[in-house]
This record gives C-alpha cells, structure tokens and sequence, in this order.
C-alpha cells in the first residue's frame, strides 16, 4: 500500500478558509488539514523574523501531521517567510516537501484584470512593506504600475465579526480613499489579504463600477491544479477519502464559531 498524505493548508487565522473554500471546490477528491494560528494572530504588524519563526513552527507541525505539501494561505507569511524556508529550510530539513504560496500565482495573472496597467494592491503592513507584489508582478509584467495601500483595522474588524456593521464604513471608506488619491487611473484592485474577500459588499459599493476587485481564493486554487498536474509525483502521494481535518492554537470553539463564515459550511476544529 502506498503512502498517501494530505494537503496542509496554513493561516495566521481565519482567512485562508476563504481559499481553502475555493481549493476544495476545485479539487473536492484529496485529503485536507487547515491549520490556523489564532493564538498569535494576526501577523501583519510582526517583524520578519517573527513571521519566519512562527510560519516555520507551523510548516514543520503540518510535516509531522504527515503533509508533503503544504499551501501558504496567508499574504503576510508568503511575503515575509517563504523564500527563505524555500531556499533554506527545505533543502536543509525537508527535501522531499514543498511549500507554496499565494503571491507568486496572483502575480501570473494579473496582467490579464488591467487595460489601464494600473493596479492597486491592498493587504496587511507587513504584505505592503515587504513589496513582494511589486517584484513578483514586475516579473511577469514590467509594464503594470502597483499602488499599495496597508489596510492595518481590516483584519482585526474581520476577526472580531464587526466588518459588516457601520462602525466600519470609516475604515474601509478611508483606506479606499487613500489608495485611489494615488492614481485615478487604477482599474484593478487586488485584495491581497485572505480575509478580506468577506468585505467585498462594502467594497463593491466604495470602488466604482469599472474597477476589477480581485480575491485570491479562485487564482490560488487554479494555480494548485496546474501545480500539481506539472508535479504528478507530489499528485500521486495525496490521500484521496476527502477528508478535511481544522487545527488551531486558539480555543476550538471560537475557532469554529467564526471559521464557518469564512469557509460557508459549519467546521469542527482541534487545539493544534
């Protein structure tokens, strides 16, 4: 018999649900374990090192739950750790795994929701300083022009469930306003930050209609599929009996309390 193993699925918190959501649906057939640190989030206004040390603690846990591959959910983590437990860690500690990102195959298609060759990029303090998005699309698209804009309430809004009521219209109102004072030829707006999509009703009525608001959970999930087509020996060791397991190193019931808004279906987590 074959060693199977499953999908980890890493965020500071709450938000990589919203692209959890998304690979599921894609690719509903494989094994799953989403971890959340919750007790230490959020992750935007740490230092690098911070963010390094805890992503990697949270890396190497998935590991030994028996992942071989595991998805960066989290803007701030893809940003701020990857690169190094990708050039460093793996092939020090863990040839045989791979870990991936959400910045890289955001960056690969963007060029495909502008014609103005303007995008602005909203996300966490620390998405925005590290100015991962700026290189990564440079990459693929020399000639798009990013504007940034750190939206540091958003997060804690989200988390604390108060992200819909009017208390936060100033908020979103604000960092909206400040990233269009930038340029009024922006025509694309990424939400580069997982758990921002649940602002998107308010967002839709803040940006004008011709703007393009991007989330992450789609793109991420695509860019999976192809991965893993391009990758048949990683494919071929996924548990395939659709299990989907929910860690955290919060308190599970106010885990699972607010994960089921993210994810749109009711979760049942354990204490990591």
């Amino acid at each position: 018999m074959k060693e199977t193993s499953p999908i980890g699925i890493f965020d500071s918190g709450y938000g990589g649900l919203t692209v959890f959501r998304s690979i599921a649906d894609q690719l509903p057939e494989y094994d799953y374990i989403y971890l959340g640190d919750n007790a230490r989030s959020p992750y935007g206004d740490h230092s690098f090192e911070t963010i390094y040390k805890y992503t990697l603690e949270c890396v190497e846990w998935l590991f030994a739950k028996g992942c071989k591959l595991v998805i960066l959910a989290c803007n701030t983590a893809s940003a701020k750790a990857l690169r190094t437990i990708q050039q460093k860690d793996l092939p020090a500690k863990y040839p045989d795994r791979r870990v991936l990102g959400v910045i890289r195959p955001t960056a690969e298609v963007i060029g495909n929701f502008t014609q103005s060759n303007q995008v602005g990029v909203m996300g966490t303090r620390g998405t925005v300083n590290s100015e991962s998005y700026l290189l990564e699309i440079n990459k693929f698209f020399p000639d798009i022009k990013v504007l940034q804009q750190s939206c540091p309430m958003w997060v804690p809004l989200i988390e604390n469930n108060e992200h819909l009521q009017p208390g936060a219209d100033f908020f979103i109102d604000e960092y909206c306003s400040l990233l269009m004072a930038q340029s009024g030829d922006i025509d694309c707006v990424l939400l580069a930050c997982t758990h921002y999509p649940l602002l998107l009703p308010k967002l839709r009525a803040v940006f004008p209609d011709y703007i393009n608001i991007l989330t992450q959970g789609e793109i991420v999930a695509n860019g999976l599929v192809d991965y893993l087509k391009r990758h048949p020996e990683i494919e071929n060791k996924i548990g395939r009996k659709k299990d989907k397991l929910f860690y955290t190193s919060g308190d599970p019931a106010a885990f699972n309390e607010h994960a089921s808004i993210f994810f749109g279906e009711d979760v049942e987590s354990n204490s990591m």
